[in-house]
């Protein structure tokens, strides 16, 4: 599954699954552009290690994702854009009539309206190299609902619907668009809340991972970043050029229920 030469860019890439993402497209040969609204030493280092690990070019550019104006900035900076990994995100959990206003609207603009401004800015560029790859991140949480969730429930269906436009409206070209839907990953701040879990439940780890944390996820396993990332290589790859408009879930059975 070879992507030697295509230029891959992951919004929300300089930590958890966006840069899980990012180490499997450079594995496969993909030139690689990172992204975060911060601007550390530390972004720029996390770059230039994929790059001395894997030999393609590696870079990273700061774009806020809650600005329109910034996603699209952040294509143009790509220089190139043949594979668009939407996968920023927020998190804000409240009860709907409890629901912080401008937490909504941050949700909203970071989950669901970033996509739809990289996207548009990405396709001209696509159409013109005539391929391209449009992966989106959607969650479990695009095909079924939680309480208390209802920001994040609203912007992921939105993403899973986006995607299937998007394909329709590529259809006709060698460019897919897809959204992946992981259940609960492994990643670096699930992995910090185990402790306290741990102390509000008066479990073990194992515990209350399984019967706590992975209360909806048959698998009782947590899906990794490098299994997230595998997938998005794959519907990247030749193997995946009638797959679009779809959804594969990661998500150890929980939309299965």
């Amino acid at each position: 599954m070879s992507l030697n030469g295509k230029t891959a860019v992951i919004t929300g890439s300089n930590s958890g699954i966006g840069l899980g993402i990012a180490w499997e497209m450079a594995k496969a040969g993909a030139d690689v552009v990172l992204n975060s609204f911060t601007d550390t030493e530390d972004d720029h280092a996390l770059a230039r290690q994929i790059s001395a690990e894997t030999g393609v070019s590696a870079r990273y550019v700061k774009a806020d994702m809650s600005k329109g104006a910034e996603c699209r900035g952040l294509i143009e900076q790509a220089g190139a854009c043949d594979i668009l990994i939407n996968n920023a995100g927020i998190q804000h959990v409240a009860p709907i009539d409890e629901f912080p206003v401008e937490k909504w609207d941050a949700i909203i603009a970071i989950n669901l309206n970033s996509a739809f401004h990289t996207t548009a800015a990405a396709l001209p560029l696509m159409r013109k190299a005539g391929w391209g790859r449009v992966v989106n991140i959607a969650s479990a949480h695009g095909l079924t609902a939680s309480p208390y969730k209802s920001a994040y429930v609203a912007a992921k269906h939105g993403i899973v619907g986006m995607t299937k436009a998007v394909a329709l409206e590529t259809a006709e070209a060698p460019i897919t668009a897809n959204a992946i839907c992981p259940g609960y990953v492994l990643t670096p701040l699930v992995e910090a809340q185990i402790p306290d879990t741990m102390k509000e439940y008066n479990m073990g780890r194992e515990d209350v991972i399984r019967d706590v944390m992975l209360a909806r996820q048959p698998s009782k396993e947590f899906a990794t970043v490098e299994q997230l990332g595998g997938t998005a290589v794959f519907l990247c790859s030749d193997a995946a050029a009638q797959i679009t408009g779809t959804t594969i879930s990661v998500d150890g059975g929980w939309t299965a229920l």
